[in-house]
């Protein structure tokens, strides 16, 4: 019997790989935009590999090829601003911050889509700054100033992920193909490339300085970016809404359990509250946005 015939199991392993990305790039002994590099590159060749095994054409129009460049600049920013969150306030909190996409997701569909959100999204909003304000305290001006832009770049992270998935989506509006595998891998290569300009301008070394490091950035680009991605994606069209949310929640949620297990994250009883409601809120929020793209 192949398990991974089941869209569900691929669903919640793809949830799986990814939620292991911060870790990582915590793990790596490089610069946040040279880790971020690596995790283009090797996925997307890796993708491009594929597309070519499978003889799958890149005959895309003029209009999807303006898209998805716009796409890969969103996507490039995305990993930009993540890498330093992971960096300043670490794996667990970071990509909690990331997943808060399906809010701006919500405002986007408001005014770019005139899609109204339903009333228990409303309430997800509120729920998920008191769950934030649990974990980070509400006295701003009290944390660390690192800490404090870790937040600022999480929330940039969400920003410009939906800016990602909205393009990702109007890129594929007319694909005749189940997966984005074309797409993602047109993505990844030019994400690379500005990346690749980003690190030379920030005088940062594209180096690898250990077989170790190494590992780590081929485990993030293959087994996270590539394998994760493309289950993920296959298993989309074939699972419910509800299963998708609960898939996009395992991510945080073994995030912040990576955090604690391997770079011993302190946790009081509040902070853990605080997670679990952002969490829930993020569930919410999801309810509409997470077969949209």
């Amino acid at each position: 019997m192949n398990l991974l015939g089941n869209p569900r199991l691929r669903l919640f392993i793809g949830a799986t790989l990814i939620s292991f990305s911060p870790v990582w790039v915590k793990l790596v002994n490089v610069s946040p935009t040279t880790s971020g590099f690596y995790r283009v590159l090797i996925g997307g060749v890796a993708l491009a590999l594929f597309l070519l095994f499978s003889r799958q054409g890149l005959r895309l129009s003029r209009k999807v090829w303006f898209i998805l460049a716009f796409s890969s600049v969103f996507f490039a920013l995305d990993l930009w601003f993540w890498h330093r969150s992971i960096n300043y306030i670490g794996p667990g909190l970071s990509t909690l911050l990331a997943n808060f996409q399906v809010f701006f997701m919500m405002l986007a569909g408001l005014l770019l889509l005139r899609q109204p959100p339903r009333p228990i999204q409303l309430i997800a909003v509120p729920l998920a700054l008191v769950g934030l304000g649990m974990i980070v305290g509400f006295d701003w001006q009290s944390l660390p100033g690192d800490y404090r832009l870790g937040v600022i770049f999480g929330l940039l992270t969400a920003v410009t992920y939906a800016g990602y998935m909205l393009t990702m989506r109007a890129a594929r509006t007319d694909s005749a193909h189940p997966l984005p595998t074309r797409e993602v891998a047109i993505v990844s290569l030019v994400s690379a490339f500005i990346l690749g300009m980003s690190a030379l301008a920030e005088g940062a070394s594209l180096m690898i300085p250990s077989l170790t490091d190494a590992a780590w950035l081929f485990a993030y680009g293959l087994l996270s970016h590539c394998l994760g991605l493309l289950f993920i994606a296959s298993s989309l069209p074939k699972v419910s809404t509800t299963e998708a949310g609960l898939a996009l929640l395992l991510q945080p949620t073994l995030s912040f359990g990576w955090d604690v297990l391997f770079f011993a994250r302190p946790m009081t009883i509040i902070e853990l509250a605080g997670a679990a409601v952002a969490l829930f809120a993020i569930y919410l929020g999801s309810r509409q946005t997470s077969k949209q793209v």
